[in-house]
């Protein structure tokens, strides 16, 4: 079965970055949406830990594992998790192709 997202290069090797410094009983980064925001839901990254999320879906790339929330799937299908970085900012971005509107800020999106 094809992953619910793609994630980048870049955004694997930052997640690893940070899962080698995250509390010892981690091992994995948790992918949700949240209702949230100017617009209506924003995505939230969590620490997890994979036995305790037996009905997420795993994404494992180099090392990196990510779980999907599953209430999540459905809003998140088709999407592309990046990673950007320039002088005043560092933070995972998505390409999500069902997001309608974003709100200014780019923190909260509509479907």
């Amino acid at each position: 079965m094809k992953n619910i997202i793609s994630i980048t290069e870049i955004a694997v090797d930052q997640i690893n970055k940070i899962l080698l410094s995250a509390p010892s009983d981690v091992d994995s980064v948790i992918i949700g949406i949240d209702k949230a925001g100017c617009s209506g839901y924003s995505y939230k990254l969590d620490f997890g830990k994979s036995s305790d999320h037996k009905n997420y879906e795993i994404i494992s790339i180099k090392g990196a594992k990510v779980l999907i929330d599953p209430k999540a799937s459905m809003y998140l299908l088709g999407s592309t998790m990046d990673y950007k970085k320039d002088k005043l900012f560092s933070r995972f971005v998505f390409k999500n192709p069902n997001e309608k509107n974003t709100c200014g800020c780019g923190e909260s999106f509509s479907i």
